[in-house]
């Protein structure tokens, strides 16, 4: 059984190592040619994942055709504004195969779900997507430290079997077939742990914090639950457990911008100065046109938008939020 994983960035390359690790046959795609010679030359991610070695057995390619031949199975490990690109090159090789998708976005212009883009690109795969999604850092699962994440598919036995593939030493998988719910509970935790970031970088303490988060998987949920996931989701590993990791690790690149900001720094520098993608940036775009065509009350998501594209000072954006009409918790 041959794994195919599209995207060598951090997470995609981990992959690799994880699966090379527990004895799978790995292919890694790179989608820039002089990248992927570069990866074979010097067999290691230098850009995304230094001081890893890639073992000989891992293979490097940048032809979608060579990946899809050789692999089982189709892993698209891309960031989430590459989704759409990538399905459809791919879709023109890729006939029988599982596809898993472990990117976790929303395209704020269509609002379509990364299984939703994947799905129309290759219509015939419907009852064979995937997706993988969960608290994973992927500088933890490098070094294998224990993580559990959750595969969801509309196809149990398709959600069973990447969960036998991914299953490890370190590695415990779960099924479910909400795939919305994970998907959703998995994209827009990003929006919010651009707001814990905010948090620390206001030195804001742990009250604040715990409010934050409880009050954001209050947002999340009800946003999640209307577009058909189901509360528990938000309440499971790719909901509260994905939110948590996010909002409080070193790694997060969604917390670090949030972070920033927090600290007086502008949208465009920091994002400059980031190698790898926050996806919650972008999210929150499509947080805020959801809440609109939904109409649903996200407060939260709101004022995080305009921190990161209007140029409101956080500061601010923290007494309206605590200025706001007082109501019940739970209704």
């Amino acid at each position: 059984m041959r794994i195919g994983i599209v995207g060598a960035g951090n997470w995609g390359t981990t992959l690799s190592l994880y699966l090379c690790g527990e004895g799978r046959g790995v292919i890694l795609y790179e989608y820039f040619r002089e990248r992927a010679e570069r990866l074979l030359r010097e067999r290691e991610n230098k850009e995304f994942l230094p001081g890893y070695p890639i073992p000989e057995e891992i293979m490097i390619t940048s032809e979608p055709e060579e990946l899809v031949d050789n692999s089982d199975v189709i892993f698209f490990v891309q960031p989430s504004h590459s989704t759409s690109e990538l399905a459809s090159i791919f879709s023109k090789y890729i006939k029988d195969e599982i596809v898993a998708n472990f990117s976790k976005g929303i395209d704020p212009e269509t609002l379509k779900r990364m299984s939703e883009i994947l799905e129309e690109k290759m219509p015939h795969q419907r009852d064979k997507i995937v997706t993988v999604s969960g608290p994973a850092i992927a500088r933890e699962v490098v070094r294998g430290v224990p993580t559990s994440m959750v595969s969801a598919s509309f196809t149990i036995e398709k959600a069973e079997r990447i969960q036998e593939l991914l299953t490890g030493r370190n590695m415990r998988i779960y099924t479910s077939v909400d795939i919305v719910g994970v998907e959703l509970g998995g994209s827009l935790k990003n929006v919010y742990a651009i707001a814990s970031g905010i948090c620390d970088g206001m030195e804001l303490g742990m009250n604040a914090k715990a409010a934050l988060l409880t009050r954001s998987m209050a947002e999340l949920s009800r946003l999640g639950t209307t577009m058909g996931g189901r509360r528990e989701t938000f309440a499971g590993l790719s909901g509260f457990g994905d939110l948590i990791v996010t909002s409080f690790s070193g790694y997060s690149r969604n917390r670090t911008v949030g972070e920033r900001l927090g600290r007086g720094e502008g949208l465009s520098e920091i994002l400059d100065d980031m190698v790898e993608v926050a996806e919650g940036v972008r999210t929150t775009k499509s947080a805020c046109k959801l809440s609109d065509k939904y109409n649903i009350d996200m407060p939260i998501a709101r004022e995080i938008f305009r921190v990161l594209f209007d140029g409101k000072d956080p500061g601010v954006s923290i007494g309206d939020l605590m200025q706001r009409e007082l109501k019940r918790e739970i209704k």
